[in-house]
This record gives C-alpha cells, structure tokens and sequence, in this order.
C-alpha cells in the first residue's frame, strides 16, 4: 500500500498540476481577472510552459518533503507546505519566461494557475485524509506499535492512540523496568514485562514500530532497544522526554539571541475560559428551555411508577477534588444505593467504578432514561450552577476517587462534564484506564472547536445508545 501510495499521489499531482495550469489560462484570456489583457493568445501557444510549470512543481515538491511518508500529518501543516513549494516554483517559471521568451507570454497567468493548483492540490489532500482515515477505522493499513516506558510520557502516548484511531496504530502492549508497572495492564494496552523481553516480542509478534519514551538518563537502554530494532527490522521512534512534558506546554522565549524554555502551568489563556463557559451557559440554558416539557413529563413517570422524588441527588467529586451535589433523573428503586455493596460480586467494570448492564434495582422508566440518557438533562442544572461544563471528564463517587492511581487525578484538573470524549467512543464499553487516557488527552488537547466536536459528535451516540447503561 505504501509503495502504491508513492507512486499514485505523485501522478495525481501531475494531473492536478496540469488542470491547474489550464485554469490559469481561461482566468487569464477568457474572463481576465484582476487584470484585463489586450491580445489574445492560444493554450497551445504555453505548451513548453506549461513543461516546465508540471516539472518546476514536482521537483519542488519532491525536493520540500512533500511526498514524504507521514501517518495521519494535519491538513494545515500539508498546505503550509504545498504553498511554499508552489511559491517557489512559480518563482522559477517566471524566472524561465522573463530569460528565454518574449514579453508577450502572460506572467501574471502563471501566479493565477499556482493559486489554482494550491486549491486542487488542497483539497486533494483533504479528500485523501478523509479516505485514509476511514480505512484505518476499518482495520485497514495498521501498524502494530511496541511502547517501552510506561510513565508519564508513555501513557501520553497511549492517550493519543486511544484518542486518534485515525492515525492507524494498534498497540499491541507495553514493557517497562519498574516491577509494578510492567506487570499491570493499563486498559485494553497488555503489560508485557520488562525491558529484557524485547528480543521475543519482536520475534515472536508482528511488530512495525517500537515507541521508545524512557527518560534521557536511560540512554544506553534506548541506544540498545534502537539497535534492535535496526536488527529486528522495526521501526524506532524515540519520544523526547524533556521535562516529561508535552511541547505544547512549554513557553520559548528570547534570551539576547538564546532560546530559553520554561513551564506553562495552563496553556489556555482566561479567555479561552471566559469562551468555554459562555458556551456552558448559553447551551445549558437552551437545552433546560426546549427540554423542559420531556424533563417534566419523565419526572411524573418516575413519580407514578415507584415512590419518592423523581430527582435523584449525590454527592460527586468536582475539579480540584471539591464536592458537589449531581442531579439527576431518578431510575432506580428507592433504597438503591444501600444495595449496591450486595450486588458488588457483579460488577462489570474495572477499576474503581461499579457497573451491571443489567442492573436489578432500575425500574421499567429509569431503564429507557437510563438507555436514552434523558436521565442526564438535569445535569444542565449543575452546568448552570458552575459545578459542571457541557463538555469535560465524568464526575465519580468519593469512594471511586479515593480508589485512584496517581496518574487518574490529573482527570480532575477541569471541571466535569455530561458528556467527552469517553462518551462519544464507547462509554461503558471502555475501560476505566481507557477514560482516564481520553480524559486527559482532552484536558491536554482542549479548545473551543473540540467541545464543539464532542458536543455534535455525542448526539448520534445518544440516538445509538451504544454503551449506555
């Protein structure tokens, strides 16, 4: 797949170029844009032109990395490059024309086909992305990853992983010279031992890529793991470990000519918060306004079919690890939570969370609320409250917090939220390791256009009900 990807985008692009070329030419004579023209001229008249305006491209773009095999590279940073590339072989047609042809051939039509080979070649990729993209989702062109190191900046690399499936990379588990970390599985990612079992991994698996994210004092472990994998025929990536931080957490600024790092405790700025809870706001207040008829109706199906308030309140840990009362729908019986430590030989979810699929104590509504979610609209009612975002981690119980690993608090940073992006890829069919990774690669990763993703992306899951229960 990779060697016909290398040879197909190429050939493509010389298509493109050309259709680029010629649309140049029809802006030029036939409806002479930006500037009119007084002669005319034939498209056969450009023929060598047009040559050295296909070869003048491909040249630059092979020679900027442009077909340079990357996994899943961002669209923007594609087109920053296509636009260099296509800026400097304009340069070099134009340089051509003014050498060796008369003043008559049209210099301007030349930029005019360049705009419009960046926008074929622009959208070419962005349709390429999306193709590839859907491919790896299905299983197609994956590549099986070893990660060595399980600290900090190896469950960073879990995170993305668990986060992008689009990238195509399927972990096939981990190793790592702490005795405890090597031995405890994190989520679906198997734990598979110690350094030393390297060699018969790679023998004994298919292995593609090994993601080496040991600190800098280990540097001879990763010299030897690099060799290797050299030897073994695995590709090896080495994580940098600076500061164990990710790079978009770290200030750089100018020293008199010396580029000096330093630590950025929040990388959103206050009005990236001031935006964030407008939304929270302006949503939650919408959502209470059009629900309210469904909201009130559910609650006299509650209070009819079982005694008690139709509301179900709880005490939940909030950002920072403060308190707070969570509302809800009520879908189960009354009582029901001094029934849960007799159920607790049925749990179904690891970690410190309790789960039944077919939990006993729902009633007939709480079932279909539960299914359906609408169980949850009152958890508007806490966003209003400023306990609570649209968008952010669940809140858990005091005794599933107490319960944490270390590495699970960093969840706790940003307020919680009805939904994120554990709910839009698979809810209770994750792990609880796998939420806490997607939690914090959201925490990491946060802005105004992924809350808004999440939030659309979380309304086929409700109308599925995939993993809801």
């Amino acid at each position: 797949m990779r060697i016909r990807r290398r040879i197909l985008i190429p050939i493509i692009d010389v298509v493109l170029f050309n259709v680029g070329f010629v649309i140049g030419y029809f802006i030029r004579y036939n409806f002479q844009w930006f500037r009119e023209t007084g002669f005319d001229a034939r498209l056969e008249d450009y023929w060598t032109i047009q040559i050295a305006f296909t070869i003048a491209f491909l040249v630059m773009f092979r020679i900027d990395g442009v077909y340079t095999p990357r996994r899943a590279p961002a669209w923007l940073d594609q087109i920053y490059v296509i636009i260099n590339s296509s800026a400097k072989a304009m340069v070099v047609v134009l340089a051509l024309i003014f050498i060796y042809l008369p003043a008559g051939y049209s210099r301007l039509m030349i930029v005019e086909g360049g705009l419009a080979v960046v926008i074929l070649v622009g959208i070419a990729r962005w349709v390429q992305g999306l193709i590839e993209s859907m491919l790896r989702r299905r299983g197609y062109n994956i590549a099986n990853v070893l990660i060595v190191g399980a600290g900090e900046l190896g469950r960073a690399v879990m995170r993305t992983l668990v986060a992008r499936p689009e990238l195509g990379y399927r972990c096939i588990g981990f190793v790592d010279d702490d005795p405890q970390r090597g031995s405890t599985n994190i989520g679906r990612f198997p734990a598979l031992g110690a350094l030393d079992a390297i060699p018969s991994i790679l023998r004994n698996q298919k292995v593609d890529e090994v993601v080496v994210t040991l600190p800098w004092s280990a540097q001879p472990k990763i010299t030897q793991v690099v060799e290797l994998c050299a030897h073994r025929g695995a590709r090896a990536r080495v994580a940098p470990s600076l500061l164990q931080i990710n790079m978009g957490h770290i200030d750089v600024n100018d020293f008199g000519g010396i580029p000096l790092l330093s630590m950025r405790e929040d990388r959103t700025s206050p009005d990236d918060h001031t935006i964030k809870r407008l939304l929270d706001l302006v949503g939650s207040a919408l959502v209470l306004t059009l629900c309210a008829p469904i909201i009130l109706f559910f609650m006299l199906l509650v209070w009819l079919e079982s005694p008690g308030s139709p509301i179900y309140s709880q005490m939940r840990v909030g950002k920072h690890g403060k308190m707070f009362k969570f509302y809800k729908l009520r879908s189960m019986r009354p009582g029901a939570d001094a029934e849960k430590e007799h159920l607790r030989a049925h749990n179904e979810a690891d970690g410190p969370l309790f789960k039944m699929k077919n939990d006993p104590r729902l009633t007939r509504v709480g079932r279909f609320i539960r299914r359906t979610s609408i169980d949850e609209l009152l958890q508007f009612l806490n966003v209003l409250r400023g306990e609570m975002s649209i968008v952010g981690p669940r809140p858990n119980l005091p005794d599933e917090v107490a319960r944490y690993s270390d590495w699970h608090r960093a969840r706790m940073r940003v307020r919680p939220g009805i939904t994120g992006l554990s709910q839009i890829s698979g809810r209770s069919e994750l792990t609880f390791d796998e939420t806490c990774l997607l939690d914090i690669y959201y925490i990491e990763s946060w802005s105004p256009s992924l809350d808004l993703k999440i939030a659309l992306k979380t309304i086929p899951y409700l109308i599925s009900a995939r993993g809801a229960y």
